[in-house]
C-alpha cells in the first residue's frame, strides 16, 4: 500500500507529464526561477533525480558535501541533450524512481537513516516526501515565474503536507549553524492545512533544535500558507511577505531558515 507521500509524488508526477507535454520551444529555453537553469535544465534536474534514486551507477554525481552543487553535475552534463531526451528520460527514470521510493517507504527499509550531505541523516521513509517537495517547488516556484500555467497547478494539500514534513524534519539539520544564533523558537500555522501544526524551537544546551507536532502556548506564532512556505523558507522569497509573526523576537529564527 503506498504511504500518503508516495501518493502525493505521484500526483506531483502527473502534474509535471502533463505540463511537461504541454511546453512549447520558447517555454522550455526560458530562465527559470533557478539560478543559472532554464526551464528544461530544472525538468533535466527533476529527471536526473529520479535517475540517480533508481540507479546511481549509471548517471553522472557529485561527490561533494553540498547537493546542490552535485545536482550539477548530471545538469551541465546534459546541457546539450533536446527537450525530447530530457522528456524521455523523465519517463523512463520517474517511473523507476517512484517504484524504489515506495520500496523505501515500507519496511524494513522504512526507518533506515542515512546520511545525505547537507540535508542531514533521515530516514529512508521521508524520501518520498522530500521528492514531492522538489517537484512542488520546482514546478511552480521554479518553472512557474517562466510559466504561469505551472505556477497555477493545483495546491494539493496532500501534497504541502508531505513537502511541510520533509522541510520542518530537515530544518534543525540543514540549517545548524544559522539557528546556533537564535534563542526564540516558534509555532507554524499553515492556512491551506488546517490540521498540521508544528513548533520549532532550540534543544537543551549544546544539542541541535528540536521540530515537533502540535504548538506551544509560550511561543510566537508565524501565519502562512504552506505553499508560500515552500518559497520563503527556500529563499526564493522573503518571509516578511508571506507571514503574520505575532512576536518580532522570533524574526531571526525565520530568517535563519533555509531548506534545500
Amino acid at each position: 500500500m503506498s504511504t500518503p507521500a508516495i501518493q502525493a509524488l505521484r500526483a506531483e508526477h502527473s502534474h509535471a507529464l502533463e505540463l511537461f507535454d504541454s511546453l512549447t520551444a520558447a517555454e522550455w529555453a526560458l530562465p527559470s526561477g533557478c539560478a543559472g537553469w532554464r526551464v528544461q535544465d530544472v525538468a533535466q534536474h527533476m529527471a536526473s533525480t529520479f535517475h540517480s534514486i533508481a540507479d546511481s551507477s549509471s548517471i553522472e554525481t557529485g561527490s561533494t558535501p553540498d547537493v546542490e552543487q552535485n545536482a550539477e553535475v548530471p545538469v551541465q552534463a546534459r546541457r546539450d541533450w533536446s527537450v525530447e531526451q530530457v522528456k524521455a528520460e523523465y519517463r523512463e527514470w520517474s517511473d523507476k524512481g517512484i517504484a524504489t521510493l515506495a520500496a523505501m517507504s515500507q519496511p524494513p527499509l522504512a526507518d533506515t537513516v542515512v546520511p545525505l550531505a547537507n540535508l542531514g541523516s533521515h530516514p529512508l521513509r521521508l524520501m518520498g516526501n522530500a521528492i514531492a517537495f522538489d517537484h512542488y517547488c520546482h514546478l511552480r516556484h521554479d518553472i512557474g515565474t517562466a510559466v504561469p500555467r505551472a505556477a497555477d497547478l493545483p495546491h494539493d494539500p496532500l501534497v504541502l503536507e508531505a513537502a511541510v514534513e520533509w522541510m520542518l524534519a530537515g530544518a534543525p539539520q540543514m540549517c545548524t549553524e544559522a539557528l546556533a544564533g537564535c534563542t526564540t523558537g516558534v509555532n507554524f500555522v499553515f492556512t491551506d492545512l488546517h490540521h498540521v501544526l508544528y513548533t520549532l524551537r532550540p534543544g537543551a544546551a549544546g544539542e541541535q533544535w528540536q521540530v515537533a507536532h502540535g504548538t506551544d502556548a509560550t511561543l510566537p506564532v508565524a501565519v502562512t500558507s504552506a505553499h508560500e512556505f515552500i518559497s520563503w523558507a527556500t529563499k526564493r522569497t522573503d518571509w516578511r511577505g508571506h507571514v503574520q509573526l505575532t512576536d518580532e523576537s522570533a524574526a531571526a529564527t525565520l530568517d535563519a531558515l533555509n531548506i534545500i
